[in-house]
């Protein structure tokens, strides 16, 4: 696969208003930087206030962060 994913990734399952409930799990990827971003940004982690990070998996650079309160 030559396109670039992005992927939401968390130490706890991740969930949101824009994740199907049936989908929460650890990491999601994506080919898209910005939806990547919006996902993760828009998402919290089950249980609340751990880590969500969007990695650029080609080079594991971490682009987004965020910790859910």
């Amino acid at each position: 696969m030559s396109a670039t994913t992005y992927r939401v990734e968390s130490s706890h399952p991740i969930v949101g208003p824009l994740w199907p409930s049936f989908k929460a799990s650890k990491f999601h990827t994506f080919v898209d930087r910005a939806f990547a971003v919006v996902m993760a940004a828009k998402s919290m982690t089950s249980p609340s206030g751990h880590e969500i990070r969007v990695v650029h998996v080609p080079t594991g650079e971490v682009v987004f962060r965020k910790t859910t309160a």
